[in-house]
């Protein structure tokens, strides 16, 4: 501290005072002379003493300083070297080693008295970015000499003397050797269980296809399928019902599991059964929990959820989210009256608790999400219930269906905002929600939130993320549309005569854009669901009308037709860089462009706004809705979409490019 610094903080500012002295000395001269001469000898004399009382004052508190620092800096170079921990100071900008302690020099195997050493001639490939960044540990362990050590450092930047010395930079770290207790965590953490519950997913089906003397046959065959994959762990595998199997093993065999890419689904795939079927597992497994009533709980949520997809998968619950392996198979219809008719009983019930009804699609509602809308709200008004239908009016994809159901008076002020919904929505509504399970597609995230009962309604393979504790979830991946499946609910709920004739015919349009004209997905209960809309009154003319497009869509569309490439031969790729390009159109495209020679898959990534949209199309043979999933997207099996924000076309291009070939590699 500078000596002139020293007085402004150790000194009262006197000068004020003395200041204040003379000027009443000077004062008192016309009064009297010797009294003035007395008050500026007094004045000085006191300016006198208090100076050199300061001087004296000043000298104290310096030594007393020095003595203070002398002290610390002795103290901090006894701790600095008498650590018990290694400590090592070096340059980061040069890797210079300015010092370390003894007992780093011993783990490095150092000797002390070169002074030219660099970081990198005691600790190969030490990593500084951490430094640099400001943070005070560094991310992963660093071994030394086969030890491994978690390194805490500070960063100090310091200038030399002199006026014209560069700043540099001192680096000091703090080494914990935690060899031994990071050995024991990764023994620990490989021995952890690991849980799952198999299940053979169509095992009516396979029971029904063979004779009565090879089931026996068969079930061997599965069974000693699923005992040499699972040997390789060492675990525990138990039948525990005719079709369901418990597998217990550590979580050190689970990696030789996902590098196996769970082959045991190919190897059950390929026991042929009578009439060329064969069976099909699916594997809901739980990890990364503590106990095992957590582990079986995850285990069984994963089933359901391999289940929800289609079957003929591995789903992997962790802490945070799910894995998806598998799942490349046709689905196959698995639906029962039975059931139908449980959901319907159930569903009638939610209905006739609920004090009003909000009915919600997707954003950008289409025609099966408007045409499952209506359904559903013929099914509210034959209970005599209040009910709402929620959806963008001004973003659709299903204006003509729309603009019929409006010239309704039964439909006078049924469709209301998400906003509006959400501020008139009261406790006992009811939240129905049809042709999504994911609450980030839904129309309105907030009224979702806000609604306490939700029904969920969809035909649409189960992603990671989808609307949990529904109150009722009638959740079919194997049905074409959700118009099919409230056309389903409505056959036991009404008589067709209660169906209005625009209702009918909005559910049987969902039905055919679901299906491509009942071209695809379709099976037995599809036609019935059909049959039963024609008997309420469906015009199939009207609604081939409310697919017709006017000239500038078609024009748009087949704009977009002229930019497809084929990729891999039978996959048919359409980039579209500018804005402006419709949604409708865009799907369209993608459904064009199934009708080439060849073409097993159809993909069109366009601009919208600052987004980057997708809408995917199969035959069947290639799961498009696994690819998509890959880039956040979602959907089934034959039809697919997805949304990158903020993305660019070309980069988003080249990510689908990278999915299609991971999921042909898998």
């Amino acid at each position: 501290m500078s000596n002139k610094k020293m007085p402004r903080l150790l000194e009262p500012n006197m000068k004020l005072y003395f200041l204040c002295l003379l000027v009443f000395a000077v004062l008192a001269i016309p009064v009297s002379i010797p009294l003035a001469i007395v008050e500026a000898l007094a004045a000085a004399g006191l300016y006198a003493y208090l100076t050199k009382a300061n001087q004296k004052r000043r000298q104290s508190v310096l030594q007393y300083i020095d003595s203070v620092a002398g002290s610390v800096d002795t103290a901090s170079r006894s701790t600095f070297a008498n650590s018990p921990l290694p400590i090592m100071v070096f340059r980061p900008d040069t890797g210079e080693l300015v010092w370390s302690n003894d007992d780093f020099n011993r783990l490095a195997g150092v000797q002390e008295k070169r002074f030219d050493l660099r970081v990198e001639d005691a600790v190969e490939n030490f990593p500084i970015q951490w430094l640099l960044e400001g943070r005070q540990e560094c991310p992963e362990r660093v071994v030394m000499n086969g030890r491994r050590f978690r390194v805490y450092g500070s960063l100090v930047r310091s200038r030399g003397k002199g006026k014209n010395a560069e700043q540099t930079m001192v680096a000091t770290t703090y080494w914990v050797d935690s060899t031994e207790a990071d050995v024991l965590a990764e023994a620990y953490e490989a021995s952890r269980l690991v849980l799952a519950v198999m299940m053979i997913d169509n095992y009516e089906d396979m029971m029904k296809a063979c004779a009565d003397t090879q089931r026996s046959a068969v079930m061997a065959q599965i069974d000693e399928k699923l005992s040499s994959w699972a040997s390789v762990s060492n675990g525990l595998l138990l039948k525990v019902e005719r079709d369901r199997y418990l597998f217990l093993f550590e979580e050190q065999h689970y990696s030789y599991f996902v590098e196996d890419k769970f082959s045991v689904l190919d190897a059950i795939r390929d026991i042929k059964v009578g009439d060329g079927a064969s069976p099909t597992l699916s594997i809901g497994m739980g990890k990364d929990m503590e106990s095992i009533p957590d582990l079986y709980k995850n285990a069984k949520l994963s089933l359901e959820m391999a289940l929800s997809r289609g079957g003929d998968q591995a789903v992997i619950r962790n802490r945070v989210d799910f894995e998806f392996y598998g799942g490349r198979s046709k689905t196959t219809e698995k639906r029962t009256k039975v059931k139908s008719r449980v959901m319907a009983n159930a569903f009638s019930e939610l209905m006739a608790d609920a004090s009003e009804i909000y009915i919600m699609g997707h954003s950008f509602a289409d025609m099966d999400a408007v045409g499952a809308a209506a359904g559903i709200y013929c099914a509210a008004r034959k209970k005599g219930k209040r009910a709402r239908i929620v959806i963008d009016e001004q973003r659709n994809a299903a204006e003509a269906v729309l603009a019929k159901l409006k010239a309704r008076p039964e439909y006078a002020n049924v469709f209301v905002s998400g906003q509006e919904a959400f501020l008139k929505v009261r406790p006992g509504a009811l939240l129905v929600v049809v042709d999504t399970n994911r609450p980030d597609l839904v129309e309105s995230a907030q009224l979702l939130e806000a609604c306490n009962r939700v029904a969920v309604i969809d035909h649409h393979r189960r992603a990671a993320s989808y609307i949990e504790n529904a109150a009722f979830s009638f959740h079919e991946p194997y049905a074409s549309s959700a118009s099919e499946l409230v056309t389903e609910l409505l056959g036991y709920l009404v008589e067709p005569s209660d169906l209005l004739r625009e209702e009918a015919e909005a559910l049987l349009s969902g039905i055919v854009l679901d299906t491509k004209h009942f071209s695809l997905r379709t099976g037995g209960r599809t036609f019935e669901a059909a049959a039963f809309l024609r008997r309420a009154g469906a015009d199939t003319a009207e609604v081939q009308r409310l697919f017709q497009n006017e000239l500038s869509e078609m024009v748009s569309r087949y704009d977009i037709i002229r930019r497809a490439e084929l990729y891999r031969e039978d996959i048919a790729v359409a980039l579209v860089p500018e804005d402006g390009v419709d949604r409708v159109a865009a799907a369209q495209a993608a459904d064009e462009l199934l009708t080439l020679k060849g073409v097993q898959a159809s993909f069109v990534v366009y601009r919208s706004g600052d987004d980057v949209l997708m809408s995917a199309r199969s035959l069947g043979e290639i799961n498009v809705q696994v690819i998509l999933e890959a880039l956040g997207g979602g959907g089934n099996s034959a039809t697919a979409g997805g949304r990158v924000e903020n993305g660019d076309p070309d980069e988003v291009l080249r990510d689908l490019q990278q999915a299609i070939d991971a999921y042909f590699e898998k």
